[in-house]
């Protein structure tokens, strides 16, 4: 993976405290495991919306995956089709729903980032809707593009800008060069759908001027009014924002922190998942991201009130590794790792998860 996309991936906002704070806080979770439990037969099947899954994860959405690796997003629709788990497509992803209709099976959901029009909200929810994605799930976390300096000075623009260092990093990467020639540079093609022109400097004024800004309560409403499906609401982290969304009938509210990427001000996932779990008490689902890197992390946010979690960053690496099979070999450690995570705490069924005692390592 060339450096300017592997900051893209890594990079968290400001001075990455939020980042940081994702992860230290998931590895102070511990839990108890409890001994002679006999004969287990640990099950990962979860059911969540009316759907039934493999595994209570999934593919977050992720923006120009692409960038990362040459088609990413195809082998890992095509991946979670055949794993039967959720893949989340982003409106900022370098692949278009219609792109995908044929890769995703039925497990494809789909991220808006809500438009400033009214009318573009609805034709990208028709568009997904057209090629087969049944949830949506929108963020409302992005009032203003978050301060990614990292990834600046790594030398990634919108549109992006070939220079002579963009170059020489290429250079350095060449499977991932041969790739990129042979499918073409990343674009954002849901973006391009609706942009005047198709020049990437068209689309990099398109995605400034008209996406994000204007989200408030009465927008997000019609958007959920419109949507024929389940919709869940992404970005939640204040627990009277949950309370106020579980009672104007939003089928799931996501708990997440955007993976740190949006404000350093911002508390991780984690530590406010519990607080916003006991205020649902299993009247809607619970969501979440940010920070999960193993199937370990997925049983900790699972026993802090969580009913299905999404990753992002673990994806893209298995992909970069090894292509296709990679997100196939990811999926594979995932489950793994939370089969013996289960064993070695002593239950066969995720609901008793919950019921766990945790212990906070605060030192």
């Amino acid at each position: 993976m060339p450096f300017v996309a592997k900051e893209y991936l890594e990079t968290g906002t400001d001075n990455d405290v939020a980042l940081g704070s994702n992860r230290n806080d998931l590895d102070k979770i511990k839990l108890l495991p409890q001994i002679l439990k006999g004969s287990l037969n640990p099950s990962l099947k979860t059911q969540l919306l009316g759907r039934s899954y493999s595994a209570p994860f999934g593919v977050a959405p992720l923006g120009i995956p692409s960038l990362m690796w040459p088609r990413a997003e195809h082998a890992l629709a095509s991946m979670a089709a055949e794993m039967q788990i959720p893949f989340c497509l982003s409106t900022v992803a370098s692949e278009s729903p219609s792109g995908l209709q044929h890769a995703h099976g039925d497990m494809g959901w789909y991220q808006l980032y809500v438009p400033k029009e009214k009318e573009l909200s609805f034709k990208l929810m028709d568009n997904a809707k057209k090629a087969g994605f049944h949830t949506l799930v929108v963020t409302v976390d992005i009032p203003i593009p978050s301060r990614r300096q990292r990834t600046k000075r790594a030398g990634l623009t919108t549109p992006l800008t070939i220079t002579p260092k963009l170059l020489l990093d290429a250079l350095c990467h060449p499977t991932w060069t041969m790739g990129t020639i042979r499918h073409g540079v990343p674009r954002l093609k849901t973006i391009e759908e609706h942009a005047e022109f198709k020049s990437l400097m068209s689309v990099g004024k398109f995605v400034r001027s008209k996406l994000g800004g204007n989200l408030d309560w009465t927008y997000l409403d019609t958007i959920r009014r419109y949507w024929d499906g389940p919709t869940i609401v992404k970005g939640v982290m204040d627990v009277r924002d949950a309370d106020r969304l579980v009672k104007e009938g939003y089928d799931a509210i996501w708990v997440s922190n955007h993976g740190g990427r949006q404000s350093d001000l911002s508390p991780s996932s984690i530590s406010v998942l519990p607080q916003i779990a006991r205020l649902i008490d299993k009247q809607v689902p619970i969501v979440f991201d940010s920070g999960i890197r193993s199937g370990n992390d997925i049983l900790r946010a699972l026993a802090c009130g969580a009913d299905f979690v999404f990753l992002g960053r673990p994806w893209l690496y298995g992909v970069a590794a090894l292509g296709k099979l990679g997100a196939y070999h990811t999926c594979h450690i995932l489950k793994e790792e939370m089969m013996n995570g289960m064993y070695q705490l002593g239950i066969d069924n995720l609901t008793t998860l919950s019921q766990k005692t945790m212990i906070y390592d605060n030192e």
